[in-house]
């Protein structure tokens, strides 16, 4: 395990602070938008003939469809630069917003669920950590990635609540127009990215190589631990992100404490991915991935079984943004160690699809369960059995570098 040294000033480039700032940005907006799809849940299943169980199959069919894409984006991000693929992920996600507006089942899988999947996939974690990982020094790496981790989530804290100000104001297809624009202004940020040395000017160690890497992981049992403990996480927060605003709602409660929540979410997810990428760097990583999954976990089952209301939920908010993206920082730093930061977008993208399976079954199991039973007690429990798996998982891992992988720690 290894202290957080200070790093000189002059670690800080321009272009890292440039391009720091940029990244956020997207990363906001990016995740600001995704997390509030959610709110469209009752709206879009109001009059429209698409039931509950047919909305969360389409975010469940987003969030595979932002699996799959992951590995595929973070490999053309670390081959090319992140400028093209963030760009195209920028149209898709507008055009993905639209057709949901058109109040159609088409609409909604085609648009909600793989457009905005496979844009999601070129404007979050795996293409834009690989960039800063790429130009970042080593010393500054780990905090420079919480930066972006924490700063990110931000949107959030105001997308969420400027959605529900838009719903309640405008019909849910304007709002959908409306961040449609918020997606399409992405691709301006873009222009901040740097494209990569081309293959002639990189070294051997610099040149990318996806599938060699990716076959190296695949035998790093530390890796296998690790990817398979990320399937909890997509599990927990996309049944939450999806699920939440319904279960507020059968509990009687008002439709603007959804938004509230998951604003709570956003600003609170600041503090903790930067305290979780600082204690990783004192107590190691893979424990402070355990311990993550253990409080949220813990979390879960007190806000799920125990009485529900105004108080317990914007606390279940605050404590869950706490530990909502705090799992990057260590994940990134663990693949960074172990196997360098050449291709890190391809090796984040695989290991993510793990995380995209278990948010597909927390989505769509999610509203099936409901449907089935009537309430979500079910859906809970298995979130607070997956979790503590995953936990138990993630403290086995062998975290040493891979023999032959240059570590960056």
């Amino acid at each position: 395990m290894h202290r957080y040294d200070k790093a000189p000033t002059q670690s800080w480039t321009m272009l890292l602070v440039i391009t720091l700032v940029a990244a956020a940005t997207v990363l906001s907006a990016s995740m600001g938008i995704r997390q509030s799809l959610g709110l469209f849940l009752g709206p879009m299943t109001y009059g429209t003939g698409i039931s509950i169980a047919t909305f969360g199959l389409a975010m469940a069919l987003q969030n595979l469809a932002w699996g799959i894409g992951q590995p595929f984006m973070g490999a053309l991000a670390d081959r090319f630069g992140g400028r093209l693929v963030i760009i195209s992920g920028a149209i898709c996600f507008a055009l993905g917003l639209w057709l949901m507006s058109l109040s159609s089942v088409l609409g909604l899988f085609l648009g909600g669920g793989l457009l905005i999947g496979f844009a999601v996939a070129a404007t979050s974690h795996g293409v834009l950590v690989g960039i800063i990982s790429r130009i970042a020094p080593a010393k500054v790496r780990a905090l420079a990635v919480s930066i972006l981790a924490a700063t990110g989530s931000l949107g959030t804290f105001v997308i969420a609540p400027g959605t529900q100000w838009s719903l309640d104001r405008f019909s849910w297809q304007t709002t959908l127009l409306i961040l449609a624009g918020l997606a399409a202004a992405m691709g301006l940020l873009a222009l901040a990215f740097k494209a990569n040395k081309s293959p002639s000017e990189q070294t051997q160690t610099e040149r990318p190589d996806a599938i060699g890497s990716i076959r190296r992981a695949l035998r790093h049992p530390g890796y296998v631990a690790m990817t398979l403990a990320f399937f909890a996480c997509g599990f927990q927060l996309i049944f939450v992100a999806t699920h939440l605003p319904n279960f507020i709602a059968i509990c009687g409660l008002p439709a603007s404490l959804s938004a509230n929540a998951l604003a709570l979410i956003g600003v609170f997810n600041a503090a903790g991915t930067l305290a979780a990428g600082q204690l990783g760097e004192r107590y190691g990583h893979k424990f402070v991935l355990a311990a993550i999954y253990v409080l949220r976990t813990v979390v879960i089952a007190a806000y799920a079984f125990l009485p529900v209301s105004v108080e317990s939920t914007l606390m279940f908010g605050a404590a869950m943004g706490l530990l909502w993206l705090s799992v990057v920082p260590p994940v990134s730093a663990l693949i960074n160690t172990m196997f360098g930061a050449t291709n890190f977008g391809a090796l984040f993208g695989v290991m993510f699809l793990s995380h995209q399976i278990g948010a597909f079954l927390g989505a769509y199991l999610g509203g099936l369960l409901f449907e089935f039973t009537g309430d979500y007690a079910v859906a809970w429990a298995s979130l607070v059995a997956v979790g503590a798996l995953a936990a138990a998982i993630q403290l086995s891992m062998d975290d040493r570098s891979a023999r032959g992988e240059p570590s960056t720690a």
